[in-house]
């Protein structure tokens, strides 16, 4: 189904859970356990996302068309049969792409007005 800019609109702001979910697989596909990682990681372990908040998450996300699980896998060796991995689509990458410009003007008011500092 095609999307409009009106369905990526449609859905911001984004939960912050969401929006590093997005961020964590932008790159790669995962499995849930290394999303939670990816994110705990990234933040500095500032943010750690429970298994229910990610698995919550996910199930709306693929209900809205943000990620897809794959069939793609990496070796056997490698790999734990019971995992499924999620892939962005491109909805998911143009919706995380209007969060962060959404987010950037925010911070772009803030600097004006004397609340952020320097560079972020």
């Amino acid at each position: 189904m095609p999307y409009t800019q009106t369905n990526v609109d449609a859905l911001l702001p984004l939960p912050a859970a969401t929006f590093h979910i997005l961020i964590a697989l932008a790159k790669e596909d995962r499995h849930g356990y290394a999303v939670i990682q990816d994110v705990e990681q990234r933040t500095g372990g500032e943010i750690r996302l429970s298994a229910g908040t990610l698995y919550r998450s996910i199930q709306r996300m693929l209900e809205q068309g943000l990620l897809r699980e794959t069939r793609d896998r990496p070796a056997p060796e490698l790999d734990d049969e019971r995992r499924r991995y999620y892939r962005i689509t491109p909805f998911g990458e143009a919706v995380a792409r209007a969060e962060a410009r959404r987010m950037a003007e925010l911070v772009k008011m803030a600097r004006a007005q004397g609340l952020v500092l320097g560079k972020v």
